[in-house]
């Protein structure tokens, strides 16, 4: 597969989506120094902690927030940039004991938050988009193993689209040169780390103390703890996806970090997509940015125990398996510019986590590689939860 292709390992890791101006020119914030109070606390400044901190301000509250890193350095900026309506959960599966209806509402739960979203940060961040949903591998089988996975794929994507018809949600069949599957024509794609870094300065701009590099070393009711100072507030929201097992390790049993990696090629010589795609089950996703650069990530299946980590450096097996994806997708050879991996939590029944942890103190987490829109509907599920005792909707994991 991809004969020509040759794993380069002198490419420098870096995130493909940080060439940007808005992430070039952040500036960064200073950690925290100290100790501070505030009416609440958020930990993780990601697209879900940043939701937080957005609605906990809305309710008047006085909000610090704390990263390790930077604003969005963990998979809020790393991660596919792919806005697709619903969680990881299949809509026509049973398999995870939810009932449809339920799955059905966080798929139109996720599309307000959609809508919120673009009319927070307008057009040009998040960009409206067709989706394909491609079974097997994209541009098609080669043979007969896959010709197998695609047919198996295939009539799971249309049992999915059979139940999104019935909901109201608008899917197309399609097979062309991608390959064969759905398409959902009215989604949306980003670049993460823009979503994240502009959504820190809408934050900070109302008053929230924001700080990077800090990390946190202990949580409990009214207190969070970094190693140069601690954070007294009424309430705590630990909004962490990746690692999320490691700072709460009471929810070690709920939750999983697992490694996502992705690559970005140099612009390709032609247009190849005109929205996100996701194969082979999700287990490859890929865009192709305004400048015709492919960004593509994948292969967690092809080397399933090794990915189940908290390390999230890239990996030379990964990433050969992903070059050998690009160049399938591209139809012609690529160049690797940029090569770089995430911690994201995975659950054992895909529903995200949104529960409490001690009084006072709530965490959402474990998207299972789909946070993008789910987590910020969880922060702010969570925000509803610690603040009027809001109930949880069935879609999210409630108590462990």
């Amino acid at each position: 597969m991809g004969a020509t292709v040759t794993y380069d390992s002198t490419v420098a890791a870096g995130v493909g989506w940080d060439t940007v101006d808005v992430a070039r020119d952040w500036a960064g914030l200073p950690p925290l120094k100290g100790d501070v109070t505030a009416g609440a606390c958020v930990v993780g400044l990601g697209g879900s902690g940043l939701a937080a901190v957005d609605a906990l301000l809305d309710r008047g509250l006085s909000v610090v927030g704390l990263d390790a890193g930077r604003v969005a350095a963990g998979a809020a900026g790393r991660n596919g940039g792919i806005l697709s309506g619903g969680g990881a959960m299949s809509l026509a599966s049973e398999a995870n004991g939810v009932p449809r209806a339920v799955r059905i509402a966080l798929h139109h739960d996720s599309d307000a938050e959609l809508r919120r979203l673009e009319a927070q940060l307008g057009p040009a961040v998040v960009e409206r988009a067709p989706l394909y949903r491609i079974a097997g591998f994209v541009r098609g089988p080669r043979d007969d193993a896959e010709r197998a996975v695609e047919a198996e794929q295939l009539a799971a994507l249309r049992a999915d689209a059979a139940v999104m018809r019935e909901a109201g949600i608008p899917v197309e069949d399609y097979e062309g040169v991608l390959g064969r599957g759905l398409v959902l024509p009215n989604r949306a794609r980003i670049n993460p780390a823009v979503r994240a870094l502009k959504l820190a300065d809408h934050c900070l701009k109302r008053g929230a103390r924001l700080y990077e590099n800090s990390h946190v070393t202990g949580i409990e009711s009214g207190a969070v703890h970094t190693g140069q100072g601690t954070v007294r507030a009424r309430v705590v929201l630990v909004a962490v996806d990746g690692k999320l097992d490691a700072i709460l390790p009471q929810l070690s049993d709920a939750v999983h970090s697992v490694r996502l990696q992705m690559l970005a090629t140099e612009p390709l010589s032609r247009r190849i997509l005109d929205g996100p795609l996701g194969c082979r089950d999700g287990f490859e996703w890929m865009q192709q940015d305004a400048d015709g650069r492919l960004l593509i990530g994948g292969g967690r299946d092809q080397y399933e125990s090794a990915e189940y980590t908290l390390d999230d450096h890239p990996t030379a097996p990964v990433q050969r398996w992903i070059d050998q994806q690009a160049e399938r997708a591209a139809g012609e050879p690529v160049r690797v510019t940029h090569r770089w991996a995430a911690s994201v939590g995975y659950t054992s029944d895909q529903r995200a986590l949104c529960l409490p942890v001690h009084d006072g103190v709530m965490a959402v987490g474990g998207y299972s590689g789909s946070g993008n829109l789910v987590g910020p509907l969880a922060a702010r599920t969570a925000v509803g939860r610690l603040l009027d005792g809001a109930d949880i909707p069935g879609y999210f994991r409630a108590r462990v």
